[in-house]
């Protein structure tokens, strides 16, 4: 089992970028929702500049996204 990264949302958008996401929309508070169109896919990050994400959260926007943590780290 592979270890979870500690990275920052500015890190986790990077690699949802590459994985097809885009962005779609601002919602609540400091929170994106960012959409796949190709998988039809949403997945929502708490965007704090600077803060890193917690591995629970990091775990929740991997599964709403489909992507394990294998293939989410070849795309960082």
């Amino acid at each position: 089992m592979t270890k979870i990264p500690v990275l920052t949302s500015r890190d986790v958008i990077k690699g949802l970028k590459r994985a097809g996401f885009k962005f779609d929309r601002q919602a609540k508070g400091s929170h994106e929702i960012w959409y796949n169109p190709d998988t039809k896919r949403r997945t929502t990050i708490p965007n704090h500049p600077g803060a890193e994400i917690k591995k629970g959260t990091l775990k929740a926007i991997l599964e709403q996204a489909g992507l394990s943590l294998e293939e989410f780290e070849q795309l960082l």
